[in-house]
């Protein structure tokens, strides 16, 4: 099994790799292979509509983006923190997963994501349904915890102390490993629903 774990945060070591790093060990406990991209110091482009990834299947900006997608193919789950900006997630990381969702020609159907916000005091619950609506949308099974999936700490260092964050962490790699390997069980003894689509547009 394998897991793509995504630090959004621009500042490497911070309170979003403690977060990640607490869930990562549960992970490499029950044999589940981790890859790690971090933002931090990368300068992640916006989509600009370009629509060559429809021929391609990859991004035309061949950066982390496209690193991501050779992994994520393959890959059973991802789970993505992010700090809180204004109620929201890290910009950049915005760009990244706008980018990487949208590029990519593969299904996503019942890979498992999560996501995670580390905040100073609010706005957490916020960031981490946006990122989880990536998900919805592309039929992934999200993982919870048992609380919500934040983790509070302003200084490098401090998301240590949040005693119940970590545990929240703990639960939640816990769950996301449960969730893929009864998903990886059940595509052996039965066929993946075929995903039925109409596309329309909202016209008068």
């Amino acid at each position: 099994m394998k897991a793509i774990l995504i630090n959004g945060s621009p500042r490497i070591g911070g309170n979003c790799s403690i977060a990640l790093s607490q869930a990562r060990q549960i992970f490499e406990r029950e044999g589940v292979e981790v890859k790690l991209y971090e933002l931090g110091g990368k300068d992640i482009h916006g989509c600009i509509a370009c629509s060559s990834c429809r021929k391609s299947g990859y991004c035309v900006f061949n950066d982390l983006v496209n690193q991501i997608a050779d992994d994520f193919k393959d890959a059973d789950g991802m789970l993505v923190a992010s700090p809180v900006y204004f109620a929201s997630a890290n910009g950049s990381l915005l760009s990244l997963m706008q980018r990487l969702f949208y590029s990519t020609p593969y299904s996503k159907k019942f890979k498992v994501g999560a996501g995670v916000a580390v905040a100073r005091r609010a706005g957490a619950v916020s960031t981490f349904e946006q990122i989880n609506r990536f998900y919805s949308i592309s039929e992934m099974p999200i993982a919870t915890s048992n609380y919500w999936n934040d983790v509070f700490g302003r200084e490098k260092g401090e998301a240590k102390e949040d005693k119940e964050g970590m545990a929240v962490m703990d639960n939640l790699a816990h769950n996301m490993v449960y969730l893929m390997r009864a998903i990886a069980e059940e595509k052996k003894r039965s066929k993946v629903p075929q995903t039925k689509r109409a596309t329309t547009n909202f016209i008068r």
